[in-house]
């Protein structure tokens, strides 16, 4: 009886273990405590360490005033336009057969590949004076660089991933089938769009525009290199703080990056919440699926 017992035991499981198991929680607690929550809480405590006077006299001030103007303009044009990008790349890369399909994938993976610094550099040579386009510009007296233009052009860069690769593998799961069904029924492209692909890809396609607007607003690199940092003028928030710290002021810079601080706080919890409103619609996307319209019958 017991060898018969013994033959049936389930195989040990990697969590079975106490000791690798509470291991594995307290590196992943000490890490996240450490990395995460430590900055977090410097920035709050030191944003409020000369009062709150200063901290409101900081947010009063015109730069910082300007510069968080500049920020949210930007995201106002890089998110759109990005969204655009990412819904149009991903249903073609999903729902229709063409040459260069893969060079497609391929070049939306690359502002993850290659350092936002180049990124910066190769727009001064694209767009810059002595650049390709810098005649044209100048010709017509069309400023990029050292502006808003380049400034939404270089977070339009960085950004350009995050909504295809969130839409591409939900849409991949889901295929062509229901696509294919209403445009048999008679539908048009754009109410197949929007009455069958666009219902079950929504929380996904808000989850990607959520994560491209946190990252266009605390963009650095890319803009550092093409704004040219002018205070009161090119300064986004993130340029911004750096300028303050530089001049010593501490708390200005902290106060400064507690607005950042607490866009990345809402940008987790509106991440969770969009997971847990997806969870049953990105994993079994066949349940959730509407009705295919029918066409409308032509007189």
């Amino acid at each position: 009886m017991s060898a018969v017992q013994s033959s049936r035991r389930k195989p040990p499981r990697v969590g079975d273990n106490p000791i690798f198991r509470r291991l594995m929680i307290g590196i992943v607690l000490i890490l996240g405590a450490l990395l995460v929550l430590a900055p977090l809480i410097v920035i709050g405590f030191e944003a409020f360490s000369e009062g709150w006077r200063v901290y409101a006299s900081t947010l009063a001030d015109p730069d910082t005033r300007h510069a968080i103007f500049l920020t949210v303009v930007t995201a106002l044009i890089a998110v759109p336009i990005n969204t655009i990008f990412g819904v149009a790349a991903a249903w073609a890369i999903t729902k229709f057969d063409f040459p260069g399909r893969r060079l497609l994938l391929v070049v939306i993976e690359i502002p993850f590949s290659i350092s936002p610094i180049v990124a910066g550099v190769a727009y001064l040579f694209v767009y810059g004076l002595q650049g390709f386009f810098g005649p044209l510009f100048e010709a017509y007296d069309i400023k990029v660089l050292f502006a808003l233009p380049g400034i939404v052009l270089a977070s339009m860069f960085v950004t350009a991933p995050f909504v295809a690769r969130e839409l591409i593998p939900l849409m991949q799961a889901q295929g062509r089938d229901l696509e294919e069904a209403a445009t048999s029924l008679g539908a048009s492209g754009w109410r197949t769009f929007f009455s069958v692909t666009l219902p079950n890809i929504k929380w996904a396609l808000l989850y990607g525009v959520v994560l491209c607007n946190a990252r266009v607003m605390g963009e650095f690199g890319a803009v550092s290199v093409v704004s040219g940092n002018i205070r009161g003028q090119t300064n986004t928030l993130p340029l911004h703080i750096e300028l303050l710290y530089h001049d010593y002021q501490a708390a200005g810079a902290f106060a400064s990056a507690s607005i950042l601080a607490v866009i990345a706080v809402i940008t987790i919890i509106a991440k969770v919440a969009l997971e847990r409103q997806g969870a049953g619609r990105v994993r079994r996307p066949a349940l959730s699926t509407p009705a295919i319209p029918a066409a409308e019958p032509k007189p």
